[in-house]
């Protein structure tokens, strides 16, 4: 599994991502940007892009903060994200700067079907996933796996070109029941095709291994094979031109 690190900017912000495919795969296959959680691009962001690119994908793991303005030191997630969540904006520059790195790294090494492209986030990465899906990026499927689904700049009308899938937690204090009244609202009022799964009594980071606190983040294995099993097949879908949830007079 090749594994390379890959240099770029946005608004002058230095930022580095990571490159992941399995070199032994020669045909072109299609592109998956990551969004990881709030600790960025470190050693378990990477093995995650790694288990993604066994399934057929690109990977490219996105840095969402810019080299060296990581969390280190810090073990409060929201204190660390607050800066960057107010700043909408430049979110959505970044995460959209990173998908177009995707797609120019992986067509330069010739590795990748630039035609399919989707997106996968997790926690923090997830709403940056989403805020790609409401920018009107041009990728086939979002997914967001227990991420904030809350924005302060919703979707208009026709903007989402993307098939969004949100896998949730019941239990996840981060983005509780209003946060997923809300995005159903959203996803409902922009006239996209969404789906979102909500696994009863599971908190937030449910797939995360390293996540054991009770009540707020606690890792769940069913849960995990399930939802990567959903969100593989509704990419694959995507792709394929079936897409679910959508109004009645824009379903493919």
């Amino acid at each position: 599994m090749a594994v390379e690190s890959i240099f770029y900017s946005v608004s002058g912000l230095s930022c580095r991502g990571a490159l992941v495919w399995d070199e032994s795969v020669k045909a072109p296959r299609p592109l998956l940007l990551m969004a990881p959680n709030w600790r960025g691009v470190i050693k378990p962001a990477i093995e995650t892009g790694q288990m993604l690119a066994q399934q057929g994908y690109v990977v490219f793991v996105a840095d969402m903060f810019g080299e060296g303005n990581g969390p280190v030191g810090t073990e409060n997630p929201m204190e660390f994200l607050r800066p960057f969540m107010s700043d909408v904006a430049g979110m959505r520059r970044r995460i959209a700067a990173a998908l177009d790195t995707l797609t120019r790294e992986s067509d330069r090494r010739a590795i990748g079907d630039i035609n399919r492209r989707a997106a996968m986030g997790f926690c923090f990465g997830g709403l940056n996933v989403l805020d790609l899906a409401r920018i009107g990026a041009d990728v086939q499927a979002v997914v967001s796996m227990h991420g904030s689904l809350a924005t302060p700049q919703p979707a208009k009308r026709g903007e989402i070109k993307a098939a969004v899938l949100a896998v949730h937690g019941a239990a996840d204090p981060i983005a509780p029941k209003a946060e997923r009244d809300a995005f159903e609202a959203e996803m409902t009022a922009a006239g996209a095709c969404w789906a979102l799964l909500t696994f009863g009594d599971l908190c937030h980071a449910f797939t995360d291994p390293q996540a054991n606190t009770p009540g707020v983040a606690v890792y769940d294995e069913p849960a995990t094979r399930h939802g990567y099993a959903l969100a593989h097949a509704f990419i694959a879908d995507a792709f394929a031109g079936r897409r679910h949830g959508c109004p009645q007079q824009t379903a493919a």
